[in-house]
């Protein structure tokens, strides 16, 4: 958009898309495989077509869809970075990018120990204080980073599940018994994996057990009422895939 602003009438926005995201595509291509690009390549491409249609074709009043929306900035900048959070997201969850940012984002956020939402955010905030910089103005660029926050919250609400649940892995003496109990009680099967204490050295079992985050207090209850000395550790887990036959 900085670009778009800065250079000839010709040179417009969705031109500017398709010809900066080009080359990481490309880098994509070789990282993430040929499916994802061509998801990828589809989706900046319909990206491109929808904004020279807004901008070009068919300028869009915004006041026409709220009364607030050209005036209150904070109302933009949020429900911008929502839309923005949501389109990405969904983009991302079934394996494509909306932009080339996005593709690295797949590529480097895992490796850096950050969500796909924090690496947009980080990126985004360091570019728009150098935007700051150079147009001398901080009100947009400052609105922005609220926008990319809201998006990159977004984000990673969409990719990483909507309704997380919890991964409970218990290790005790009496995986059978309590197997038994929460499988009465929450109508789902455990997992049962023979292990050996790290400083007993006795036979223990650890119990692999996904419970959503309203069922942790039914679920400790229920462990320590069979085995006091049981050891619960719980994961965040974002996703559950299995095939049904």
């Amino acid at each position: 958009m900085l670009i778009d602003q800065l250079t000839p009438a010709h040179f417009t926005l969705s031109l500017c898309l398709v010809l900066l995201n080009l080359p990481i595509f490309l880098f994509g291509l070789k990282r993430q495989g040929l499916a994802f690009t061509i998801y990828s390549l589809y989706a900046v491409g319909m990206y491109s077509f929808g904004s020279w249609l807004i901008m070009e074709v068919l300028p869009v009043d915004v006041n026409f869809v709220s009364p607030l929306a050209g005036r209150d900035l904070l109302l933009c900048a949020i429900y911008g970075g929502v839309i923005s959070g949501v389109g990405s997201g969904l983009t991302i969850r079934f394996g494509g990018a909306i932009d080339g940012i996005d593709v690295l984002s797949v590529t480097f956020a895992k490796r850096m120990g950050l969500t796909l939402g924090s690496f947009v955010m980080i990126y985004n905030t360091i570019l728009y204080i150098l935007c700051g910089i150079v147009i001398n103005s901080w009100v947009l660029p400052l609105y922005s980073i609220v926008t990319y926050f809201v998006g990159s919250k977004t984000v990673d609400f969409i990719v990483e599940g909507l309704d997380r649940a919890k991964c409970a892995m218990i290790v005790t003496t009496k995986a059978d018994e309590i197997s038994d109990v929460l499988a009465q009680s929450f109508q789902a099967a455990g997992t049962i994996v023979s292990a050996t204490g790290g400083y007993s050295k006795s036979e223990k079992q650890i119990l692999y057990f996904i419970v959503n985050r309203f069922q942790i207090n039914r679920l400790r209850q229920l462990v320590f009422r069979i085995d006091d000395k049981a050891f619960i550790s719980l994961q965040d887990v974002s996703d559950i895939i299995k095939r049904y036959d």
